[in-house]
């Protein structure tokens, strides 16, 4: 029987190869010419199925208890999935605190209604001259926009942003962050963490420039994003989802690029058989779980 440690080892060790071996082509230069949803299904599995597969391998190890065969050994392992899965609870403990904190501050903003070319939106302003907008909280976030922006965009542009906040919200992008946000502090050690990270972000913003555009021009909405995109996001990245958030040239290019492209005529088959592929293989990261009936 393998022991639990080496368990453990092989678990880390498998983590870090299939790391490296999903973003070995992140130098590649066509990977910015895939559609979003290709990008996103890669980079979605990339980035979660390494810690998944240890934190599934660790509770594994807490289920079965520690080796008898081994008392140093199986003391040790127990110790360290024990202290892995302690760290993650403790990690999505302080988001949750996190975001209850960033949506009861947003409350805290007088609310207001604004009626847009696809129907009403509710927001609270922030007495900032900052042009901002987030959708802040977890599974039922609230909109933040400040004076600054209203000032900024005429009734056309605003309607763009809002329209991409409200693809934020149809998407509940905040939910899957925050456990996506846990994942990155839980194993911020594992290769290309941030960058998988960034482009997780990048294409989060991506997909909600693609459902606003299904309701306002993709032009006027690119517009706005060259006017607001620097403001810093004043929330958490995990807690909040923002149309302005600091973006890097190239990635605001690619941002710019995406509104203004023709859509790909095989994108709406990817959508439905790439969904069902990359679930598929996040489940994979389950597999730890089958040693459980094994252990004597």
């Amino acid at each position: 029987m393998m022991m639990h440690v080496h368990m453990i080892g092989g678990a880390v060790a498998i983590a870090a190869v299939t790391r490296l071996l999903s973003v070995s082509s992140k130098y590649n230069s066509s990977i910015p010419l895939l559609s979003w949803q290709r990008r996103w299904a890669k980079s979605l599995v990339s980035f979660a199925m390494p810690p998944l597969f240890l934190l599934m391998t660790a509770v594994a190890v807490l289920v079965m208890g520690p080796s008898s065969c081994h008392e140093w050994e199986g003391q040790l392992s127990y110790r360290i999935a024990q202290g892995f899965v302690l760290m993650a609870g403790l990690v999505w403990l302080q988001l949750s605190w996190t975001a209850f904190s960033a949506q009861r501050a947003a409350r805290q903003h007088p609310q207001t209604t604004i009626q847009t070319g696809f129907g009403s939106v509710v927001s609270h302003v922030m007495d900032s001259s900052v042009p901002f907008s987030a959708q802040v909280g977890c599974w039922s976030p609230v909109l933040v926009i400040s004076k600054g922006l209203a000032h900024r965009l005429d009734s056309e542009h605003l309607d763009a942003v809002l329209a991409h906040e409200k693809g934020h919200d149809y998407y509940r992008d905040t939910f899957w962050f925050f456990w996506l946000g846990g994942l990155r502090r839980l194993t911020f050690w594992l290769p290309a963490s941030e960058y998988l990270w960034q482009e997780l972000l990048l294409l989060r913003e991506i997909r909600a420039d693609e459902w606003a555009t299904q309701r306002v021009d993709s032009l006027v909405l690119a517009e706005s994003l060259v006017s607001v995109v620097s403001t810093p996001l004043k929330f958490s990245d995990a807690v909040a989802a923002g149309f302005s958030c600091p973006t890097a040239p190239s990635r605001l290019a690619q941002r710019i690029d995406a509104l203004l492209a023709e859509k790909a005529a095989d994108e709406v088959t990817h959508h439905f058989f790439g969904e069902g592929l990359h679930w598929l293989s996040l489940a994979l990261t389950l597999t730890p779980l089958l040693t459980i009936p094994f252990h004597h």
